[in-house]
């Protein structure tokens, strides 16, 4: 199998609709997706993200790939796909700051499941299991929120959101009015 060659793609920032919508789920492994899968991947690493869900380029798939420890061990690439994935248990809970792509130069404390059991497909259609704790697991929960149109910041009391909402509100006003970035 040939090896697609990823495209960097824009990053939709808040005030975009499309990160609120909820994704479809995908129903065959098409040339399409394989093309989405590898820019998807290639934009998360040259944007130094550790994850990027599909809805973060515009896509209502039901995509995203993570990749938590490429920073650490000489960077070494080792990227996740996950395609349809679902929770099958979370456990505990754990407290940690997060800041996302779609965000730029914010971040927040988030309470999310210390460990998960996560099921998908994968990159060749494969059924695939996951036991994640810590730091795995919180990245794969901020992507599976995205599919859900459910944003990090929305994770975040009030009180505490009051903090950047002046920055919430300069990322809005680079959408236009259909809620497009416009960069």
């Amino acid at each position: 199998m040939r090896k697609l060659k990823g495209k960097i793609l824009p990053i939709r920032y808040y005030g975009d609709k499309s990160l609120r919508k909820a994704t479809e789920p995908v129903s065959e492994l098409t040339e399409e997706i394989k093309q989405l899968i590898a820019d998807l991947t290639r934009t998360m690493y040259e944007k130094d993200g550790v994850g990027l869900s599909a809805p973060q380029v515009g896509s209502s798939l039901k995509i995203f790939v993570v990749d938590p420890f490429w920073f650490q061990e000489g960077k070494k690439k080792n990227p996740f796909v996950f395609i349809n994935p679902k929770y099958l248990e979370l456990k505990g809970e754990i407290s940690a700051e997060e800041g996302c792509l779609s965000f730029p130069g914010i971040y927040a404390k988030v309470n999310r499941a210390q460990k998960i059991v996560i099921e998908a497909l994968n990159e060749n259609w494969e059924k695939i299991k996951y036991e994640a704790e810590d730091l795995f697991s919180r990245v794969l929960q901020h992507e599976y929120d995205h599919l859900e149109g459910i944003l990090f910041v929305d994770r975040v009391s009030k009180l505490k959101r009051i903090v950047f909402l002046k920055k919430l509100q300069e990322l809005e006003k680079t959408t236009d009015e259909n809620g497009v970035n416009i960069g």
